[in-house]
C-alpha cells in the first residue's frame, strides 16, 4: 500500500490544525507555510477534507479552517478515508460479494491485511501524532 502525497499532506494539515485548536481559524496561506507546500495544493486537498466533519471552514477576512471536533476524537483512519476513499488493498474487498470469492486463494491474505490496517489506523489519533512529534522535538533538542 502506498500513501499518496495528498494523504500525507492531509495528515500534516490536521496536525497543524490540532496545534491551533481552540484559536482563530487558520488561513490557507498559513497552512501552506506551515506544511511547506503551495496554497493551491492546500486548497485542492481542503476541498475534500472540508466536506467531512473533520474540519470546519469559515469565509471572510478572518475566515479559515479549524478542527471540527477535538483531536482526541479524530483517528488517522478518519483522515486517510476522507482523503483517499477506500483503503482496501484489492478492489474486491470493497464489494458486497466477489464473484470468485469461493475459489479465491488469496482473499484471506488481503482480508487479514485490510483488517489489521484498519485496526492500526483507527487506534491512532491525530493527537497521538502531535504528541509524538513534540516528544521527538524534545529528544532532538536535548542532543
Amino acid at each position: 500500500m502506498t500513501v499518496s502525497s495528498r494523504t500525507q499532506l492531509g495528515l500534516q494539515i490536521l496536525c497543524y490544525l490540532t496545534l491551533r485548536y481552540g484559536g482563530d481559524p487558520v488561513q490557507t496561506s498559513e497552512l501552506a507555510a506551515g506544511t511547506g507546500t503551495t496554497e493551491k495544493y492546500i486548497g485542492q486537498i481542503m476541498l475534500t477534507i472540508r466536506a467531512s466533519p473533520l474540519v470546519l471552514s469559515s469565509r471572510g477576512a478572518q475566515g479559515g479552517y479549524r478542527l471540527g471536533k477535538p483531536a482526541e476524537d479524530i483517528t488517522v483512519g478518519d483522515i486517510l478515508r476522507t482523503v483517499e476513499g477506500s483503503l482496501a488493498p484489492v478492489s474486491c474487498l470493497d464489494k458486497e460479494s466477489c464473484p470468485s470469492e469461493a475459489e479465491c486463494r488469496t482473499r484471506f491474505t488481503w482480508q487479514k491485511l485490510y483488517t489489521e490496517i484498519q485496526h492500526c489506523i483507527d487506534a491512532l489519533r491525530i493527537s497521538d501524532l502531535v504528541r509524538a512529534y513534540h516528544s521527538m522535538e524534545e529528544t532532538e533538542g536535548a542532543l
